[in-house]
């Protein structure tokens, strides 16, 4: 884990997209919005010091470390905007505006900017409405960002639009699986390639309550060609499950990336691990399966937990009496869900432990509170903000020699 989330630390590849970059005799404002926005802007600072005229940061709860030179530093709400997602954007709005055709804006990118980067077209009422209801459904992210483009004056490619004529020098740490650069962020500086119709299939498919205001806004096209805008993409998942493998193999174990992929149900991907268990406990090797992407959770309860969480404690019961097997799931960034925990890890022994203090696994499923499960059994990956947001990343190991 510590491996991976190392090489998956955005000062380097920022730095090396910065190497050898002119930015002509202009303004050159910088704007970063997402859960890595502060080490990403902390990169770029290093790199160019004074040259950044000035900029904002806007990042999650928590996961500033500190002022930055001539930027603005704000923190805000995820997954659900707030008051200060609205504030910090109207302030990196007035930030680019009035700027010159020999200007350039500096903008990084990492997941949560579509919660955090954030100018509704509609009121907070309804925006929360809309959001708790995507996120409990069971809708993926790129269903999720293609609903919520429609409503936003900065999402889908509409924040470059407000660049003009400046140009657009566009970072991008990714976290959504095949690097979609329209629907990272809800894709603020890129030509939207979702329609209305996807939206209102979405809207459709998942039963989510929208007023006449919304139903209205959903006709609205969103741009489609960006003239202003270039775009480097400096991280993915699949470094994640790379430098997972590599540590795997340093560790004595045979590695196996099966997917950078993963988009199913949690609970789901953690039955699937504990099947392959099942298959390869007793080969007499030391193998280590690797799985990377971003699962969802459709709520059914009201418990506290996340997707890598749900995932884990899935895998428990499917491994239940296994020796000499294990399995972990975190999200990159440092937080699952809303909770302080990356994530979770259980063994042979977590289903037995968790039964000893009344506790089934099924039924912790159905409410969702696979975090007050792992706790019980110390099963909570605790790492704190990580700097980073490249998806997650799940791993069975099997120990087979003896």
């Amino acid at each position: 884990m510590r491996a991976a989330l190392c090489a998956a630390l955005p000062d380097t590849a920022v730095k090396k997209a910065l190497a050898g970059s002119d930015f002509g005799s202009g303004k050159l404002v910088l704007v970063a919005v997402g859960k890595a926005a502060w080490q990403m802007a902390h990169a770029a600072v290093s790199q160019l010091g004074s040259r950044i005229t000035n900029g904002v940061v806007i990042t999650k709860y928590g996961h500033s470390q500190g002022e930055l030179a001539n930027l603005k530093i704000f923190e805000a709400g995820h997954p659900v905007p707030d008051e200060n997602s609205f504030r910090a954007t109207e302030e990196a709005i007035a930030a680019v505006s009035g700027l010159g055709l020999d200007d350039t804006v500096l903008f990084l990118i990492s997941g949560g900017g579509s919660a955090l980067f954030e100018k509704p077209l509609i009121s907070k009422e309804a925006l929360d409405s809309l959001t708790k209801q995507l996120l409990a459904c069971g809708a993926d992210i790129v269903e999720m960002n293609t609903v919520r483009k429609r409503f936003s004056a900065v999402k889908g490619g509409r924040f470059a639009k407000l660049c003009e004529p400046a140009k657009v020098r566009a970072i991008v740490l990714s976290d959504i699986i095949g690097d979609p650069l329209d629907m990272i962020a809800s894709g603020p500086a890129y030509p939207d390639s979702s329609t209305c119709e996807q939206a209102k299939a979405v809207i459709a498919k998942y039963g989510i309550v929208i007023d006449d205001e919304m139903a209205a806004l959903l006709e609205q096209e969103t741009p489609k060609y960006l003239y202003n805008v270039t775009t480097d993409i400096t991280g993915s998942v699949r470094q994640l499950c790379s430098v997972a493998a590599g540590q795997a193999l340093a560790m004595g174990y045979e590695p196996f990336v099966l997917t950078a992929n993963l988009s199913c149900e949690a609970r789901d991907a953690g039955t699937f691990l504990a099947n392959i268990a099942q298959f390869h406990v007793n080969d007499g090797k030391d193998l280590a399966f690797i799985a990377g992407g971003e699962t969802v959770v459709h709520l059914t309860g009201k418990g506290k937990g996340g997707r890598n969480q749900e995932l884990a404690l899935s895998a428990a019961a499917g491994i239940d009496g296994m020796e000499n097997v294990a399995v972990f799931s975190l999200g990159s960034d440092g937080t699952d869900g809303p909770t302080d925990a990356a994530g979770g890890w259980v063994d042979g022994t977590t289903a037995a432990r968790l039964r000893e203090q009344g506790v089934q696994i099924y039924d912790v499923l159905k409410d969702n509170d696979a975090y007050n499960a792992l706790k019980k059994v110390d099963g909570l990956i605790i790492t704190g903000p990580t700097g980073t947001n490249v998806n997650d990343v799940s791993v069975l190991l099997i120990r087979g020699k003896k």
